[in-house]
Formats: C-alpha cells, sequence, structure tokens
C-alpha cells in the first residue's frame, strides 16, 4: 500500500490485520517482501507501507512514526485486531489465542520474559514492541490514539516504545490485556525450546545500541543485564560501507576478534575438574569439553557419572551425544601429535554437514582428530575442510575443501590451499592475492569410499524429507508418501546409520546442502529446496550452491528452489535431480584428503 491510502477513512475488515512499514534499504525491502509472501501464504491481511528517510531523520525518528502509523491502521480497520510487527520479524502460523483474543491489548512482555520476571521488576517498560497487537475495543483504541496523541505534542527525544509505555501507564488500570507466552518466540538464530511451537520469529534489527543513550529512557528499578558485544558488533557493521566492513570483519575472524565477541563455547567456560557433587548439565558440559581436548581419564568419569545420573534433560541427552562424538576422533590409541581441525560442532548434539569434517578427515588420518573452532585464534599448523568456513581461515590453515557461503567474502591469502569447494571460493582466493587453487569438490563427495554404496535395485518406495537445521520450528506439510528424518547428528556410527536409510528410499526432498551433495554422491534422486517465504533462514547469498555444483562437475549449476512450506501443493518431480558424482571426481576429493593430511604431518615433523 501507499502513504495516502491512509487517510483516516474506515472500513470494516478482516478479524486480523498486521502491519509494518520499511524504509528504503536493501535490507528492509528484502525482508518486506519476506513478510508480504509469509503473509499470503498464511491468508492474513496486511498493509505495509513503504516510507522514505526525510533530511535530518535519524533512527530514533523513523521509529517513532510506527505511532501515528499503527494508529492510523486502527481507524482504517474499526473492527480488526491491529498487530504491528517489525518487518524483519516472520509468523510461522496463526495461534488461536491471538486470532480470537478479547483482549484490548496482546503481546509479549519485554525482552519476552517468562511469567516467572513479570512486570517491571526486571525490565524499564512493560510490551515488547516488536508485536503489539491493538484490541478492536473502546480502551484498546484509547491506549493507541493517547500514544499517537503524546508523540504528536512531546518534545522529547524518543522511539516508539517510550509512548507506547506512557499511553499503557495511564490506561493499564482499566484495561485487559494478555500476555502472549514467552515459548511462543522463537529468534531467528536460535531454536524453540523442548515441547515449544513458536509462531513468531524475531529477527531483532535496528540501532538500539548506538541510541540508547540518546532517547528519552524510563527509569528502571533495577539495572538491567548488557547486551552481548556481538550484537554492538554486528550494529556497527551494518552502517560501515560493504566493502570496508568486509574488510574489517575479514581482520575479526582471523585475528580471533570475533570469537571473543560471541564468546566462548560452553564446553570452555568450565574449569572443574572434580564431577563430585555437580548436576547433569555440568556433567555433561564437563563431558564435552574433555572429549574436545583429548584428556580420556576425565571424559571416562564424566561419561560414568551421567550413567549414575540415569534419565537426564534433552539438552543434557544432546550434550553427552556430542561428547561421544569429539571423543571417537579424540581418544584414538595413538602416539601421535593429535591433528588440530576446525569445524561448527554445534547446535548439539550436532549437525550432519559440519559433523562430516571430522569423518571424512579421521578416515584418513590415524592421528587423534582434536576440535578447533573457527573462530579460534592459533599460530599452530590445523585443517579447515567440510562446511562454508573460509572466512575463518589464517594463514597457518592447511585447505582441503573448504568454501564460502557469501560473495565477497575476503580469504587469507596465505594458507596453504590444498583444495576447495570449487571455482568460485577458488577465484576469491586468487582475488586475495593467494595461489591458483585447481582441486575442486566437497570432502563429503569421499563419503562412498567410507561408508560404500547399497544396492538400489530395490527401494521401499517412499520419499525423505530432511529439514536444514534452521528450519527445524517451521510448520511444514508433508505428502502421504513422506518420512522425516533428522538432520542432527555427529556420532560416526549414527551418520553411518543414516546413509543407509537414505539409500532406501526413492528419493529425497531436502534443504539442506550437505544432504544433497550425499545424495549426489550415493546416486540418490534428491530435490533441493527453500522455502520462499523463509528464504533467510539459511546463511549466505546462495553462491555455496552454484560453487559446489562447479567444483562436483554436475551438469547443471543447482540452486534449491523456492517452494511453499506446504509441501502437499509442490510438484516435486519437477524439481528433483537425478546426478551421480563421477568416480573420478570422487577419486579427486580423497586424493586432496590425503595431501592435506600428509602437508600437517610434514608441517609437524611426523611427530
Amino acid at each position: 500500500m501507499t502513504a495516502d491510502t491512509l487517510d483516516g477513512s474506515t472500513m470494516s475488515g478482516p478479524a486480523l490485520v498486521v502491519c509494518s512499514f520499511y524504509s528504503d534499504d536493501e535490507y528492509y525491502i528484502n525482508h518486506a517482501r519476506q513478510l508480504e509472501s509469509t503473509l499470503d501464504v498464511l491468508g492474513v491481511a496486511h498493509e505495509l507501507l513503504a516510507i522514505t528517510k526525510n533530511p535530518g531523520e535519524d533512527w530514533a525518528d523513523i521509529c517513532r512514526r510506527k505511532v501515528p502509523f499503527l494508529a492510523d491502521v486502527c481507524r482504517k480497520y474499526p473492527d480488526s485486531l491491529v498487530v504491528w510487527m517489525d518487518v524483519d520479524c516472520r509468523l510461522l502460523y496463526i495461534p488461536e489465542l491471538l486470532e480470537r483474543t478479547t483482549a484490548d491489548l496482546i503481546g509479549f512482555q519485554r525482552g519476552f520474559s517468562s511469567p516467572l520476571r513479570i512486570g517491571y521488576a526486571h525490565r524499564t517498560r512493560f510490551w515488547e514492541p516488536a508485536l503489539l497487537g491493538i484490541g478492536a475495543t473502546a480502551v484498546g483504541r484509547e491506549f493507541i490514539f493517547l500514544a499517537e496523541k503524546l508523540e504528536k505534542t512531546s518534545g522529547v527525544k524518543a522511539t516508539d516504545d517510550y509512548f507506547f509505555e506512557e499511553a499503557w501507564r495511564a490506561v493499564a488500570a482499566k484495561m485487559s490485556f494478555q500476555v502472549l507466552p514467552s515459548r511462543l518466540m522463537q529468534r531467528s538464530n536460535g531454536k524453540p525450546a523442548a515441547g515449544a511451537s513458536p509462531f513468531f520469529l524475531f529477527g531483532s534489527s535496528g540501532s538500539v545500541g548506538e541510541f540508547k543513550e540518546k532517547v528519552v529512557q524510563h527509569d528502571p528499578p533495577k539495572v538491567a543485564k548488557p547486551r552481548r558485544r556481538s550484537r554492538y558488533a554486528k550494529a556497527i557493521e551494518k552502517r560501515l560501507p560493504r566493502a570496508l566492513a568486509r574488510r574489517l570483519r575479514a581482520v575479526s575472524d582471523r585475528s580471533g576478534l570475533t570469537g571473543q565477541l560471541l564468546g566462548s563455547a560452553d564446553s570452555e567456560k568450565v574449569a572443574a575438574t572434580s564431577i563430585e557433587g555437580q548436576g547433569a548439565a555440568r556433567v555433561a558440559t564437563t563431558a564435552v569439553m574433555k572429549a574436545q581436548r583429548g584428556e580420556r581419564q576425565d571424559y571416562d568419569a564424566a561419561i560414568a557419572r551421567l550413567d549414575e545420573l540415569g534419565e537426564v534433560e534433552p539438552a543434557v541427552s544432546a550434550a553427552r551425544t556430542s561428547a561421544e562424538a569429539f571423543a571417537h576422533y579424540s581418544l584414538r590409541d595413538s602416539d601421535k601429535q593429535p591433528l588440530l581441525l576446525s569445524w561448527w560442532a554445534k547446535p548439539f548434539p550436532g549437525n550432519y554437514g559440519d559433523w562430516l569434517s571430522p569423518l571424512v578427515v579421521g578416515n584418513f588420518t590415524d592421528r587423534p582428530v582434536l576440535y578447533r573452532r573457527p573462530q579460534q585464534p592459533t599460530a599452530a599448523p590445523h585443517l579447515f575442510s567440510v562446511g562454508s568456513i573460509g572466512r575463518f581461515i589464517t594463514a597457518s590453515s592447511i585447505v582441503v575443501g573448504t568454501g564460502m557461503s557469501t560473495e565477497g567474502t575476503l580469504l587469507a591469502p596465505g594458507a596453504d590451499y590444498v583444495s576447495v569447494r570449487g571455482p568460485l571460493t577458488a577465484a576469491a582466493v586468487k582475488e586475495a592475492g593467494g595461489p591458483s587453487v585447481e582441486s575442486f569438490g566437497d570432502p563429503a563427495l569421499a563419503l562412498p569410499l567410507i561408508f560404500p554404496k547399497a544396492d538400489r535395485t530395490t527401494t521401499n518406495g517412499r520419499t525423505a524429507f530432511i529439514r536444514h537445521f534452521t528450519h527445524r520450528a517451521l510448520p511444514v506439510a508433508l505428502t502421504e508418501d513422506m518420512d522425516e528424518l533428522s538432520v542432527l547428528l555427529s556420532r560416526r556410527e549414527d551418520i553411518e546409520q543414516f546413509i543407509a536409510t537414505l539409500q532406501q528410499y526413492d528419493r529425497v526432498v531436502t534443504t539442506a546442502m550437505h544432504i544433497f551433495i550425499t545424495c549426489n554422491a550415493y546416486g540418490i534422486p534428491c530435490a533441493l529446496v527453500d522455502f520462499a517465504e523463509f528464504s533467510q533462514m539459511v546463511h549466505g547469498d546462495g553462491m555455496k550452491y552454484r560453487d559446489y555444483s562447479l567444483g562436483a562437475g554436475l551438469d547443471t549449476a543447482v540452486v534449491p528452489a523456492h517452494v511453499s512450506i506446504d509441501l502437499r501443493k509442490v510438484d516435486l518431480d519437477s524439481v528433483t535431480h537425478d546426478f551421480t558424482v563421477s568416480d573420478a571426481k570422487v577419486n579427486e576429493v580423497a586424493d586432496a584428503l590425503r595431501e592435506a593430511v600428509a602437508r600437517f604431518d610434514k608441517a609437524v615433523g611426523g611427530a
């Protein structure tokens, strides 16, 4: 819609209307398109307004425009629940408690807090502004029109939530309100709580860190916890010119500063070696840490303690599974110096594609393999293999098959490049001043040399669906002949069984790239898809798919087909590919892995 459609005229309309606005910035424009697509799929009426930043306006000034905009939408739809949501957030479905609420006001407690922390004891304001519903009631409209009046007449430097809070405090005594359970929210980079069914995906954009001290705040009864430094780093990066931001990010990645900003892994925060009297969660964390370091005695003690504790929470069980996966590689019987390898270990119990890295590298060495976080600084020789983690490569890295997820990523020119995922990554190495890399192929293509191909003359007549781990909260509708398999795997024996199971299916449909690569390696027909309404949930700009396809020697540069989350409405035959990577490519990848291990052996003197 355009601004002139909000002229104060009234019209009766749907029970629920979602509204938002966005500035003329590529980031917000793309999110607005995705939000509109999502709302269309859900069948939700919406008002999305493109706004232009006026001369002299800053982020805080634009934010306060939300108040009169929301008031205008309420005038346009006097009989509807009008819900504001930030443009980079998403609705996964419409919960009945939102659609049928009779409250004057509905939303999340500030900070998405739990009921045990409700009120002002822990927050300076009551409501979370990312999603706020104004009921089609006299008091609900009194609230928003009062906020509008305050915004219009007040000369204070403040954002929208200041005026919402002032209006709330003025009318709260006569208002009915409904606080949405915190379990119904999920952050876009997080995962839902066990048993939760979140409907609201929180994006968290904006310039809160920059403007927090420049706008009027309400007095808190208690000092709030500071936000993690990583959020401020992201806010700063957004405001820098793109080329400069990439260069600063590359320096941060390779120096280890990124790791410090993001914080250490939980396993590295545990200093105690004694596990007597510790709770299950702490014991599991200790087991992970000791397995990562290859400390057999302490690892065995932690696992024994977990056995004594019996049944544990799912998160503890997931951490234990990861600890067992680390231990398989780090506790090998060998007198040789361990090989250091970088890969993403989380989320626990582990993501299939990431955990292929120690599996394939470990197959070509008899050394213990120790985990090194990709962003952890070290001058010691170490390997990078499976994954789009090229941005963290340093001068002491030995690279075999690694790729990147975004065009323009700055790669370390001084690393030892044995091979990369594909020619697009190779071009980035060359552009950075590095060597010409001529060996391509994702290391996962060597899997048939580790777990041989099964006879596929007879399959089970069904389709396997495997989602990317970031999609695990989406309400995907499957066809009757589909079975869903989980991508959350890390132990070698679990991955072996998973691949054996895959080979029993007629076809695989997946949003995870390394599932698609595995299917190519084993000759399993596969549809690589992405959900059009939630395409931003998988990191990167899509170049990694083209890079892989070219590096693997496929006839077509495959990119994910954008489809609906209702797979019952998708013609899967039209997006299914029946590729089998050549034996020559599999052998090329295996030779590169052997060479990378040999170069590590040479770098450490064969110890």
